[in-house]
């Protein structure tokens, strides 16, 4: 039986290995027959359409448009697979160098929203699962069901008008302040950091003051998820037969909520939580625009209204790798928090 052991850990990891192998050329095809289904002419959008149809063919042959679509595949693979997404039509710089800049911005927003959002939504969903039927549970749905329906543009605008036009608590859009926008050296791109790490306070609370409202945003939209979600779980344990016993024994109630029940809803939760960071990650694209934000969102945005169809694909599979990764984060966190999940043959 223990030999068999290091048998049964090499087959997951290879079934692993093999799930990132085939999900990661899924995507890569997705991604290559969409910018060639989009009706939108790579080489025309690079040269502009006064070009002479003499140097638009060379452009095309160029880039490789001519070749077979197989051959076309197994050259976007390649360069993919190398961080070369092409050159961006809009801002003339590589796509790689585009998405590295503008990335941070959208891993700080996301973050912040995340921290807000199970920060604030783990808590009351265990309360309203807890009060079930009770005043706070009302409230939770309710909340939920508001943070799902209301669109978020709507919000983000509401906000803009009401917290910087009318009442001026935080700064406008964007991300810092023109003031301070070369007060300190980038060194990761998440401004709080850098600006932290510089020792510019100023600058930093600037900043802080750029990314309440959007990250709030966010972080209220994830909330009304997970709250739902921590309540559903938390309702599943607290009708378990452990909490009968628990009771029984007679451990406090905050013992038998806090420590037993949230400890084992905690283990789905745990994908609940990395699949929301991921969604914000990859669906932050109105709030970024809303409050011109300059992250990867308003870059793929950007680039698709102006046919950069190299940008658009590159980002989208950036976007597609990051949730990626997260979706296979949170099932090894889930095999490793519950023995259950795991492989016993």
């Amino acid at each position: 039986m223990a030999a068999r052991r290091p048998l049964r850990r090499l087959g997951a990891v290879v079934r692993f290995a093999l799930s990132l192998v085939l999900t990661l050329a899924g995507l890569l095809a997705v991604t290559f027959f969409i910018g060639r289904v989009i009706p939108v002419d790579p080489a025309l959008a690079a040269v502009g359409d006064r070009a002479d149809e003499q140097q638009l063919q060379r452009v095309r042959q160029a880039m490789g448009l001519n070749d077979p679509l197989p051959l076309q595949f197994a050259h976007y693979v390649g360069q993919a697979l190398r961080g070369d997404f092409g050159r961006s039509v809009l801002t003339g710089n590589a796509v790689a160098h585009d998405i590295a800049r503008a990335f941070p911005a959208t891993l700080e927003l996301a973050t912040c929203g995340i921290l807000i959002g199970a920060g604030l939504g783990v808590p009351l969903g265990v309360w309203a699962a807890v009060r079930r039927g009770g005043a706070v549970d009302h409230a939770v749905r309710v909340l939920g069901l508001v943070g799902y329906s209301a669109p978020i543009f709507w919000l983000g605008l509401m906000a803009l008008v009401l917290f910087y036009a009318r009442l001026g608590w935080v700064p406008g859009p964007g991300r810092i302040d023109v003031a301070y926008e070369f007060s300190f050296d980038r060194v990761t791109g998440l401004m709080l950091l850098d600006a932290a790490r510089a020792g510019a306070w100023d600058a930093f609370r600037n900043a802080l003051g750029h990314l309440v409202l959007p990250a709030s945003l966010l972080g209220g939209f994830s909330m009304a998820y997970i709250s739902r979600m921590t309540r559903s779980f938390m309702l599943g344990e607290l009708g378990a037969e452990y909490i009968v016993a628990a009771r029984a024994k007679g451990l406090s109630e905050a013992r038998i909520v806090w420590r037993h029940a949230l400890r084992n809803a905690m283990v789905p939760l745990v994908t609940v939580v990395a699949l929301s960071y991921a969604g914000l990650l990859e669906g932050s694209v109105l709030t970024e625009t809303v409050f011109a934000w300059p992250g990867l969102g308003l870059y793929i945005t950007n680039s698709l209204q102006n046919a950069d169809m190299n940008a658009v694909l590159g980002g989208t599979l950036v976007v597609g790798s990051v949730f990626i990764a997260l979706n296979l984060l949170s099932d090894l966190l889930y095999r490793l928090l519950d023995p259950r999940t795991r492989d016993t043959r």
